[in-house]
């Protein structure tokens, strides 16, 4: 089943791109968590989200929230990548597909690859709760990050 705004968030511990863990609930108390799943690293639709999040990273700040971007890519590969764009924010790898799963965010089969993350966007509150849900089957989609970012004001 599917999270659901209400949920209790799964916490989760994954490698960012220094290799130092970071979990959910480091924030818990302190900030809001916009969490955005993607499939893959050095990809079209992945690098235009990415960007369009790290050139409205400022917005995500005055609304008090920390987003991170999770995919299944190495520590290594998210570290290049972030490094060529200029990410102001965590990537953190989910090389073991545990948080995509809890976070029932996993592809099946996404052209003929198994296993890769679902894109998908959750706002977590300093509570721990789930705020905002929205999984997304086509790839191609991108989160309704307006609808983000009005869940991020209704929680000041």
């Amino acid at each position: 089943m599917s999270l659901q705004v209400g949920d209790p968030a799964p916490d989760f511990k994954l490698p960012g791109t220094e290799v130092d863990p970071v979990s959910l609930s480091a924030f818990r108390g302190e900030k809001n968590v916009v969490v955005l799943f993607f499939p893959l690293a050095w990809t079209g639709v992945c690098t235009n989200e990415m960007c369009s999040i790290r050139d409205s990273h400022s917005k995500y700040e005055e609304l008090d929230a920390q987003v991170l971007g999770i995919s299944v890519d190495s520590p290594f590969a998210l570290k290049a990548w972030s490094k060529e764009q200029g990410f102001n924010f965590p990537l953190l790898s989910d090389f073991n597909r545990e948080a995509a799963r809890d976070y029932d965010a996993l592809y099946d089969d996404l052209m003929g690859l198994k296993g890769v993350a679902k894109r998908a966007a959750f706002v977590i509150d300093k509570d721990g709760v789930v705020r905002y849900a929205e999984v997304l089957e086509k790839a191609s989609d991108l989160p309704n990050f307006e609808a983000i970012q009005e869940s991020l004001s209704s929680l000041r």
